[in-house]
């Protein structure tokens, strides 16, 4: 293969290529691709005995294509897990009826990405096919009595949040032509998310009200809490409220107008109080913050031992088991919803629940609880902590592959104004210094947590590390766990504060001797993306750089995302102010100043940064003379997610890196 001085980054097909090769038998290592075994695991759920708990194992039959879905069981005393048989295509997200007779699950029996119910006797092994509702299915959840399941169904075209990959819902079933146009009005009634009811054996009722319902909940036998907005466009859910519905007689009725956005939601059984979480967010499904408890119209404001709560589970009418974030830690704790008082059960900093955020399910009532844990150095598994004791019950993953991380810190260090924020070092075998790679997270409200490096985020720096990189995973202001006002700090000055917290962060590393000031880079997707590119128009230290998916023309981004509300909260002002903090905020308008080889990156289905995005970098860092190479995935949304795409970048990443600032630089001591 001939390349350029560009590297292999600027050649189409790498298929073949040795990183490419490299990557491949790696993430299949990772996955024990072929082998027919669990590679990853979602959505545990306890039987109603406690003596075990069925999950969704994901398994990756080949290196071509994703993984794929299966139903799994776990003795919660032995580990001992047995799959499902008998169901094709994928299964996912198992709930044991309140009685445990059933099992019910969604299932793409209808087609690639249109999800339905089914259950399972759990006596006799039967499925039961729910009848069909237009769409896919996104989520349910049995009644407390168990005499109904509510389903929340997304209809194709529907907006996905930058987590959910950032396009549009899509169902591949043959029966649509490719050549159909795609068509937006300002009319998306046929794009709203909607309710249904139904009773397993009998009925299936659609609930029939106006708004859009993003999230939603029984709020006892008869009542369903839910966060709704009048449109159905990503960019409303930043103004959703909190609803009661009557399903019986499709009435509703807003209960709470936050001023921030809403999610986490759960009720107790009888349907008396109702948890939230009330929090600044960047995106749908990254919801972690202040709690709210609602009760007979009245909101009582709830502090959980210092915690940003992520997950909430009622045990009883009184007893709320919360999970969530407090600085780099997991933290787990019981409240009283009477007294409003909170017991710290479990904290680490090690492991932690797999997910975007923390989320445990109980097990019994006495505060014990389950998760899917995982961590730099610890593969998918099934925990339980009992009485305060953690256990791994059971390991899907080989931890002897996270041998090129020598080790990891826990990083603390004082930002220009005296905050202090906090990180993560994965250092390689050897002294230092290293050359070094910042990776900054999405958000910019989310934060960097212990993660198994088979994740697509994370993955190539597994490469990197076992080529001798550092690999700095910071945690500017803005940053989830450590409170709304910390979060809030970022508010109106995006690429400011949080910029200078993420060089004085690689001083701190420098200073200390880790870090080699003549080999640094960054790299990010999404607000990292955008950070990757404002920083080197801001700063030159950085051998080079490598944004992914990222947000480059605030003007631009705004008149074509699907999330634009979310830039005028974080900017504070609106895109046709000709003197604003659009202009001022963009990277593309101080493209000039930048000196750094850049390597862009973007998924050509992204609607939260579309890929015209990169393409305004690209042309005006070819413009000014800056190496620079973009990368257009074709079936790719916000950031690389798919197979065998997640190779090719891996190795134009680790390439990109080695070629501007190799680790083959004698350290010195």
């Amino acid at each position: 293969m001939t390349t350029s001085a560009a590297g292999i980054a600027s050649v189409s097909d790498l298929r073949g290529d040795a990183l490419f090769e490299e990557a491949r038998t790696l993430y299949g290592a990772l996955w024990r691709a072929g082998a027919g075994e669990v590679g990853d695991l979602l959505d545990l759920h306890p039987a109603p005995d406690l003596r075990s708990a069925a999950f969704t194992g994901a398994f990756l039959a080949d290196l071509d294509h994703d993984p794929g879905t299966r139903i799994g069981r776990v003795d919660l005393d032995s580990g001992e897990v047995g799959l499902f048989e008998g169901i094709p295509g994928n299964a996912r997200l198992p709930k044991f009826s309140p009685d445990g007779n059933s099992l019910a699950f969604l299932h793409d029996r209808d087609g690639v990405g249109r999800f339905q119910l089914s259950l399972q006797d759990c006596v006799t092994g039967a499925i039961e096919a729910a009848p069909p509702i237009p769409g896919t299915v996104e989520y349910f959840h049995w009644s407390p009595g168990g005499s109904s399941i509510l389903l929340a169904s997304a209809p194709p075209g529907a907006d996905l949040a930058a987590a959910q990959g950032g396009g549009v819902v899509r169902q591949r079933n043959g029966e649509v032509p490719e050549w159909l146009p795609t068509v937006r009005a300002t009319d998306r009634a046929s794009a709203r998310r909607r309710l249904w009811v139904y009773q397993p054996g009998g009925e299936l009722r659609e609930v029939e009200i106006e708004p859009n319902v993003w999230e939603a909940c029984w709020c006892g036998e008869q009542r369903i809490a839910a966060i709704v907005s009048a449109g159905s466009d990503e960019r409303d859910w930043y103004d959703a409220q909190l609803a009661m519905i009557e399903p019986g007689c499709n009435e509703w009725g807003l209960c709470l107008t936050p001023g921030a956005q809403l999610g986490c939601l759960s009720a107790s059984p009888d349907g008396s109080s109702i948890a939230l979480v009330e929090a600044l967010c960047s995106d749908r499904g990254i919801v972690a913050g202040d709690l709210r408890l609602w009760t007979d119209g009245r909101i009582r404001h709830v502090d959980v031992v210092g915690m940003d709560v992520s997950h909430t589970q009622w045990l009883d009418e009184r007893r709320l088991l919360c999970a969530g974030i407090r600085g780099l830690d997991t933290v787990v704790a019981l409240l009283d919803s009477d007294t409003l008082s909170g017991v710290e059960i479990w904290s680490s900093r090690e492991i932690t629940t797999i997910g975007r955020v923390p989320m445990v399910v109980a097990i019994g009532d006495d505060g014990d609880f389950a998760f899917i844990g995982e961590g730099f150095r610890s593969p998918p598994h099934i925990a339980i902590v009992a009485s305060g004791s953690y256990r791994s019950i059971q390991a899907f993953g080989d931890a002897r592959l996270s041998a090129p991380i020598a080790d990891v810190h826990a990083l603390q260090w004082q930002g220009e104004d005296g905050l202090m924020i906090d990180g993560w070092l994965l250092e390689p075998a050897g002294s230092g210094p290293h050359p070094l790679v910042m990776n900054v997270h999405g958000g910019p409200v989310w934060q960097w947590r212990p993660a198994w490096l088979s994740r697509p985020r994370l993955f190539p720096f597994l490469m990197l590390l076992a080529r001798g990189y550092a690999i700095f995973l910071p945690n500017p202001r803005g940053s989830c766990g450590r409170g709304q006002s910390f979060a809030q700090k970022v508010v109106g000055d995006t690429g400011g504060g949080d910029a200078s917290d993420l060089l004085s962060g690689l001083d701190h590393l420098v200073a200390g001797r880790i870090a080699d000031a003549d080999r640094l880079g960054v790299t990010g997707v999404s607000y990292g993306g955008f950070m990757s590119a404002w920083l080197v128009t801001q700063d030159h230290r950085f051998a080079a750089s490598a944004p992914v998916a990222p947000a480059i023309n605030r003007i631009s981004q705004h008149l074509t995302a699907n999330h634009s509300r979310f830039l005028e909260i974080f900017l504070e002002d609106r895109y046709d102010n000709p003197e604003g903090e659009y202009l001022k905020r963009s990277p593309i308008m101080h493209a000039r100043k930048a000196r750094t080889p850049t390597l862009l990156v973007c998924g050509a289905l992204d609607r939260c940064t579309p890929p015209t995005e990169a393409a305004q970098f690209y042309n005006a860092l070819r413009q000014e003379g800056v190496p620079t190479v973009l990368v257009t995935y074709p079936l790719e949304g916000h950031g690389i997610h798919h197979l065998p795409a997640i190779f090719d970048y891996a190795a134009r990443l680790v390439d990109w890196f080695e070629r501007h600032m190799p680790a083959g630089k004698a350290d010195q001591a």
